[in-house]
């Protein structure tokens, strides 16, 4: 029985001592799959995985802000590929900017929602964002999508929020970051 040789690690800085990072095994093995998928021009692999791409987290593993940083950069090269692919379509770009323009007010619709009330909560025993802070960010964003004020990829792929109980819902708060990015990225 043969085995597929193993993907060559990546040159990220590692942690030390007891600071965690992510599994260096499954950040290669992702990171080779993304590299053959690239190359080959397989469509399986999306912008929206490499996004959602999450290893475990190890001691002496890769630096997070390190991996974050190369993770989005690849997002960017998947999405600038599946840009021209839709854009080299009959129809593509009619079909590529109402796409976006539609992701862009489905996202705008739940931003203009009251403060306070723009996700789903979890119950008072359980954590979730910071409601404050998820409203300052989503304010910003619903700018940006009105009147284009200053907001970019980064930032909005960097954006972290404290806990608190009885907070926002995680998931839904993720899914809107999400599709912003996917947003910025269709018109950039």
């Amino acid at each position: 029985m043969t085995t597929a040789p193993a993907p060559a690690p990546a040159a990220f800085p590692e942690t030390r001592g007891r600071e965690k990072g992510y599994d260096k095994d499954a950040v290669n093995t992702f990171l080779a799959r993304a590299r053959d998928a690239f190359e080959s021009g397989d469509v399986a692999l999306t912008s929206a995985d490499v996004r959602r791409a999450a290893f475990p987290l190890v001691r002496r593993g890769y630096a997070i802000a390190s991996v974050d940083a190369a993770l989005g950069r690849i997002e960017d090269a998947f999405a600038a590929r599946e840009r021209e692919a839709a854009l080299s379509d009959r129809g593509g770009v009619r079909a590529w900017v109402g796409q976006t323009r539609e992701t862009a007010q489905v996202v705008l619709d739940r931003l203009s929602r009251p403060r306070g009330k723009r996700f789903d909560r979890v119950s008072s025993l359980r954590y979730g964002y910071r409601i404050d802070e998820v409203d300052l960010v989503t304010d910003k964003i619903a700018r940006y999508l009105e009147t284009n004020e200053s907001v970019t990829v980064e930032q909005v792929r960097a954006v972290a929020f404290r806990m608190q109980r009885g907070g926002y819902r995680e998931s839904q708060v993720d899914a809107v970051l999400d599709a912003v990015v996917e947003v910025m990225l269709a018109v950039s």
